[in-house]
């Protein structure tokens, strides 16, 4: 444990990643709430029963306390830290029904991924999408990097990125977050770090297109073959440094954006969807199969995709420069089936 003052800390958001961030804050010794939104009642149910995650299959440490979202007020009663452990699907509930009400001293830090793209083409993080949509000033920071929700909770070494604009906060916020385990840097260049994770998601399934088409040649469940998975690696990795240079993002941020798609590759929704893709199938076959879950590659690959065809159209980007993303859109909107244009990278 950290010498560190007791904090209350309020987490809104009990799926995977908000609920494991409940481990290293409980573990410092801080008093720590979690709030369920609408769509985690059986998850909380749970918890008041038992302790017992449903979703993460982890017991949580004795001692946190549990609520549902209508008793948000109770959990933010003399809260020092809010964590925001809503997805990017959730990030307009999260303005609405809960930085509306907060006060505006207490800060916010965001596990959500993803980026903000209007119809202009212009590309924003969500913490400043968050603070323009609220329309309060708001401290409002986001937490980026590589970060396996399920070995957080176990207490693996786990190095992420905290990214806000005031210095002092973050130092504040890492005070009191940080363990053995938990590792954290910081930066300021919050459309960066933000960018960079964002992006993991939809290149992601692109590398996993490599295991299906794999499958597809030689059967489901055959080797994997790494080679084409390191080349789509490497395309990925390219091509984020690229958007990262459309957004004004610090070049340097693509360490953590690389290193999140590494763990991201590894397993989940994301790989299974570009695993079934690389294998032939339309997306809407491949969503039958995962029974029509939301997925945030999707989410994000249209959004950012549009964001820079706009851009294009506009005479400020060239396509060209990504052919996997522009693949990887034509799958996930149903314009084609799998043939990766290696020739184009």
């Amino acid at each position: 444990m950290n010498s560190v003052n007791k904090e209350i800390i309020t987490i809104v958001g009990a799926g995977m990643m908000g609920s494991a961030m409940a481990f290293p804050a409980f573990d410092n010794g801080h008093e720590v709430r979690l709030v369920g939104t609408p769509l985690d009642r059986e998850i909380i149910d749970g918890l008041k029963k038992n302790g017992h995650h449903k979703t993460l299959k982890r017991d949580m440490p004795q001692g946190v306390k549990f609520y549902q979202i209508e008793e948000l007020q109770a959990a933010l009663d003399g809260a020092t830290l809010l964590i925001g452990g809503v997805s990017s699907f959730g990030v307009d509930w999260f303005c609405d029904e809960v930085l509306s009400v907060i006060p505006e001293s207490l800060p916010v830090i965001s596990i959500t991924k993803g980026l903000h793209c209007a119809s202009d083409g212009s590309i924003t993080s969500f913490p400043a999408y968050m603070k323009k949509k609220s329309g309060r000033n708001l401290c409002l920071n986001a937490i980026g990097g590589p970060c396996i929700s399920f070995e957080l909770a176990d207490r693996h070494n786990t190095l992420v990125a905290f990214c806000g604009e005031d210095e002092k906060m973050l130092e504040k916020i890492r005070g009191i977050l940080k363990t053995p385990y938990y590792h954290i840097d910081l930066t300021t260049d919050i459309i960066g770090l933000e960018t960079a994770v964002a992006m993991k998601n939809a290149y992601a399934l692109g590398v996993a297109l490599a295991i299906g088409a794999a499958e597809h040649d030689c059967g489901v469940g055959c080797p994997e073959h790494y080679n084409p998975q390191a080349g789509l690696f490497a395309q990925s990795v390219r091509e984020m440094r690229t958007i990262l240079e459309v957004t004004g993002g610090n070049a340097d941020k693509i360490v953590y954006g690389a290193g999140d798609l590494y763990v991201t590759v590894f397993g989940g929704r994301t790989r299974k969807i570009g695993t079934l893709l690389g294998r032939g199938m339309t997306i809407g076959e491949a969503l039958v199969i995962l029974d029509g879950v939301t997925l945030e590659s999707i989410a994000v690959t249209k959004a950012v995709i549009g964001a820079l065809e706009e851009k294009e159209k506009r005479g400020k980007f060239d396509m060209k420069r990504v052919p996997l993303l522009s693949h990887i859109k034509e799958l996930v909107t149903g314009l084609k089936t799998v043939d990766i244009p290696w020739k184009k990278f």
